[in-house]
């Protein structure tokens, strides 16, 4: 009797404990998050972007408008279309669009059976060897998501520019670091890029509460200029 009780308690907390694992990695379906972009320490632009799963194929869509004089250069656009699997998201097809100017399209077909990425850049196709877990300029925000357990010591980031494939080198601070935007605190992973000569650097702040979705994104260039992507708003369904 006393064993049963102990089976019975045991076969409960397991049930219990498979109940909130479930909770943990039940993943959203649906995400609209809105960023406000700084060029050193000034406004710069604003991003709206809307990542969607329907059954095992996802949508994003990123959409960047200038402020004030920046507006000028037109919207840029971007939009990603591709699978969802067990290692996340599997990009099928990437573009970039700039303002309404047709030469400033740029697309990228994955080729997975091939394993080529096929990028067309004012009208000339260009090829790369694809890697497992390549993404694209839209897609790589979304992955961490899916991959959380490899936010450990260091990674590697490999996405598509459009024009060409880049693979970044990451190290994970191990302090939680609680940031501010918009008046809303976040606890964050803060991902840095080993000291090493670069054209551009790039720090990445993942909010641990909220999927690992960027909340803060910072790029430097080679000139010392700063854009700095500052998470606003979230929804999450």
């Amino acid at each position: 009797m006393f064993n049963h009780i102990i089976m019975l308690g045991f076969t409960v907390l397991i049930s219990v404990s498979s109940i909130v694992f479930a909770q943990q990695t039940v993943l959203p379906k649906r995400i609209l998050a809105t960023y406000e972009v700084t060029k050193n320490g000034l406004p710069f632009a604003n991003v709206r972007e809307q990542f969607v799963v329907t059954g095992d194929t996802y949508k994003i869509e990123s959409v960047t408008k200038g402020v004030g004089v920046y507006a000028l250069f037109g919207e840029r656009v971007l939009i990603s279309i591709g699978e969802v699997n067990a290692q996340g998201l599997k990009p099928s097809h990437f573009e970039l669009q700039q303002s309404d100017q047709p030469k400033k399209l740029l697309r990228a077909e994955f080729d997975w059976p091939k394993q080529n990425l096929n990028m067309t850049v004012k009208g000339k196709l260009k090829q790369a060897v694809l890697t497992p877990g390549t993404q694209d300029l839209a897609s790589y925000a979304y992955q961490f998501m899916y991959v959380p357990a490899s936010l450990k010591d260091a990674l590697t980031v490999s996405l598509t520019t459009g024009k060409k494939l880049n693979h970044y080198q990451y190290i994970v601070k191990p302090e939680i670091e609680i940031i501010e935007n918009a008046g809303v605190q976040y606890k964050t992973l803060h991902l840095v890029q080993p000291k090493q000569d670069a054209s551009e650097t790039k720090e990445l702040w993942l909010s641990t509460e909220h999927h690992y979705l960027p909340v803060r994104i910072l790029m430097v260039d080679d000139n010392g200029q700063k854009l700095e992507q500052s998470l606003t708003e979230l929804k999450v369904e």
